[in-house]
């Protein structure tokens, strides 16, 4: 009996570490895909058209992108409602707007763009959702291989990751709620990778010597007497800066505001805090757009803009403990 029960207890022992071990393994091959998804989207050359579906909203547009040397170009249409077109080459993006001929010209602010979602390290991801292995499948007539990010509290959505299986590519994210359900997606419809010809990254419109060119006056700023007391955990301060906002009276006069801008983010998720002066009319309230929380709230003189794809949960804690202390 002594020896049966001896022989029990090893057994038992032997299939949990067999169970551990195939865990840390399957969670060591999670982790490097997301390195894969990570530097498939900066160093290949790709164009295709993807769709972005929010609630009942889908949005069609398409990308071409390319590493020259040290130089990441970049090329998105909205292929959808009126025409638009970003050429990006590294920080600086052009903006075509065809109808106002017109080039709005600024600096990125955040670089979340599909299928560039990850700004973290898959470790730093690692700290705040659980990484796993999920089915296998095929996008856009590619085989892929599909990574589920579980959150570890309500702060953060979940996320379903589908992978080229060739070059590690993003091919479709979904965004998932506590149930688990899709609350928004983008994903492409056709792809190719490698062999794009430099052309397919140049500007559609040919000749705009004639149009007005808007440079966005943008600076990076300290916005030191503004703070957040209760960012949600692993959220940390990536970007603030400042903008001069143009908006259009009755009498047709252009009128400037300053905006201030701060990002904060998980690495995955981004939360905006947008900072104005208040002297304008609005109400107070909270709106939610899929995955897209939005508060807006005055505080003093100020009207704060609070906006994030993360639960609502986050977004009320975030809004609720900003704090000014004027110099």
């Amino acid at each position: 009996m002594r020896q049966t029960f001896a022989l029990l207890k090893f057994v038992v022992a032997t299939s949990l570490l067999l169970v551990g071990f195939s865990a840390s393994a399957e969670n060591a091959d999670a982790q490097s895909w997301l390195k894969k998804i990570q530097s498939a989207a900066q160093k290949l050359n790709y164009s295709g058209t993807f769709v972005y579906q929010q609630g009942s909203q889908m949005r069609t547009s398409r990308i071409t992108h390319l590493l020259e040397g040290k130089n990441e170009i970049e090329k998105l249409e909205v292929l959808d409602g009126k025409q638009r077109e970003y050429i990006r080459t590294n920080e600086e993006v052009i903006c075509y707007v065809p109808e106002a001929k017109t080039l709005l010209v600024e600096k990125r602010v955040t670089h979340d763009v599909f299928p560039a979602i990850l700004a973290a390290t898959p470790t730093e991801i690692g700290e705040y959702y659980n990484v796993r292995m999920d089915a296998v499948g095929r996008v856009a007539g590619r085989d892929c291989q599909a990574i589920v990010l579980e959150p570890k509290d309500n702060m953060r959505y979940g996320y379903r990751l589908w992978a080229d299986k060739a070059t590690g590519l993003l091919l479709r994210a979904q965004t998932l709620d506590e149930g688990r359900s899709v609350i928004e997606q983008i994903a492409f419809t056709q792809i190719a990778v490698g062999g794009i010809d430099r052309a397919r990254a140049r500007s559609s419109f040919g000749d705009t010597s004639g149009w007005r060119v808007e440079n966005a006056v943008m600076s990076q700023a300290s916005l030191s007497g503004w703070t957040v007391k209760s960012l949600p955990p692993g959220f940390r301060k990536v970007r603030e800066v400042k903008r001069l906002v143009s908006d259009t009276a009755v009498q047709g006069q252009s009128a400037q505001r300053e905006v201030s801008h701060m990002v904060f983010s998980d690495g995955l998720a981004a939360i905006s805090v947008f900072i104005e002066p208040g002297s304008q009319s609005r109400t107070e309230g909270s709106i939610q757009q899929g995955a897209l929380n939005i508060v807006g709230k005055r505080h003093g003189d100020f009207w704060l803009t609070i906006v994030g794809e993360v639960p609502s949960a986050a977004i009320r804690q975030v809004a609720n403990s900003i704090e000014f202390k004027s110099k």
